[in-house]
């Protein structure tokens, strides 16, 4: 707990057997309440892994994608009282001390959302973002920050944390079952003018860290594009995309 606010750490996962236990262990487990693993169908250990070291897990029989694992993650996570969620990937690619940081940060009651930014701190580079990766980060934020009349350092990050009240009021069931969910429930968020806060986090890239390949990046980069343009109709008072809410 965090001043008597209950914290959840959801972790979607696909393939993160090599990778579980060097995150669940790096966790602030003094704060942390509870810990969901929710694997999507997973060719590897990653489940029995998890289970071995006390995660709760849910199991999928089919691969729903990265989006659809998120939904079971904020579905299993509001059947618990934890009045604080945080997402975080099972590859160790992100800093899992720093739950404690952004959990205060919505616990605070200024935030009702915060994304750990790669960008922030200027070290993506440093941490083994490959150039190409790290020019569409800005390329594309700068984009959605113009569409979506935000200031935000980076958009793609997959560290975040949402109040209880946030995850009851964004529409994230409607968002894609695909890598762009994260962007539409972004969207979502910013247009629907909810407090969204930013921290400085080192990222790792390694063997072991998930990653996407570039035929399924360049479909990433087009959604994005998409729910920008849209967004921007939204704030006209158009409402031509579901995923938007």
């Amino acid at each position: 707990m965090i001043n008597g606010k209950k914290v959840m750490v959801v972790m979607p996962a696909y393939r993160a057997a090599k990778t579980v236990t060097q995150t669940w262990n790096a966790l602030p487990r003094d704060i942390v309440d509870y810990g969901l693993l929710v694997d999507d169908a997973s060719p590897d250990d990653t489940a029995a892994i998890a289970r071995s070291l006390g995660i709760r897990v849910h199991v999928h029989e089919v691969n729903r994608g990265y989006g659809g694992n998120q939904k079971t993650c904020y579905t299993e996570a509001l059947k618990t009282d934890a009045d604080i969620v945080v997402m975080v990937h099972p590859d160790y690619q992100y800093e899992p001390r720093l739950v404690t940081a952004m959990a205060a940060m919505i616990e605070s009651g200024v935030y009702d959302a915060v994304i750990g930014s790669r960008i922030l701190g200027g070290k993506a580079r440093a941490g083994g973002m490959p150039l190409l990766k790290y020019i569409a980060n800005r390329c594309l934020t700068a984009f959605q920050n113009v569409m979506l009349g935000a200031k935000l350092s980076e958009y793609h990050t997959g560290y975040r944390a949402f109040s209880r009240k946030l995850l009851q009021d964004v529409k994230w069931q409607a968002c894609s079952d695909d890598f762009v969910f994260d962007n539409e429930m972004l969207a979502q968020i910013i247009l629907q003018n909810h407090r969204l806060g930013e921290i400085s986090v080192p990222t790792k890239y390694f063997d072991d860290a998930s990653s996407i390949n570039f035929r399924r990046s360049a479909v990433y980069g087009l959604g994005v594009l998409r729910v920008s343009v849209m967004g921007r109709l939204r704030k006209w008072g158009l409402h031509v995309d579901r995923s938007l809410g």
